[in-house]
């Protein structure tokens, strides 16, 4: 079963919240990254998401494999888009269903921090100023050398 997605389509969230509906499930917990109009003080107009798709799919894959066992969830599904995105866009997402809340907001917490230090998605920021900046999600800048 896939959890984990990666692709340039629109995410839609009515959809992927139904994956995580269960009998057992007490809470659902989700979490929307939107593309925001500024960081690090400069204003930005765009971004453009890169990964490299093999290696995003499975640490995604074992990183939701890893939040079951560790948080005993019903079910979790995570979505990050790539290519170019506008101001406003959801750009990831992360749903979680458990038997109780304290379980789905854990982890939902913590899959959103892993995949964001793990796996490999790259984003160009293009600012108003007419400069760009390659940064991992995690937010530390790409050296170009």
């Amino acid at each position: 079963m896939t959890r984990f997605r990666l692709g340039p389509e629109p995410i839609d969230v009515d959809v992927e919240r139904r994956a995580l509906d269960h009998a057992a499930a007490g809470a659902y917990v989700g979490f929307e990254g939107w593309v925001r109009n500024h960081n690090d003080g400069k204003p930005v107009l765009r971004l453009d998401y890169q990964a490299y798709a093999p290696l995003a799919a499975t640490e995604g894959e074992a990183i939701l494999a890893e939040a079951i066992e560790r948080f005993r969830v019903r079910e979790l599904r995570c979505v990050h888009r790539v290519g170019s995105l506008a101001i406003g866009d959801l750009a990831v997402w992360v749903g979680v269903s458990a038997d109780h809340r304290d379980a789905a907001f854990a982890a939902c917490r913590w899959v959103i921090d892993e995949v964001k230090r793990r796996v490999p998605i790259w984003k160009n920021e293009h600012y108003a100023d007419g400069a760009s900046g390659w940064l991992h999600p995690d937010g530390s800048a790409v050296d170009d050398e």
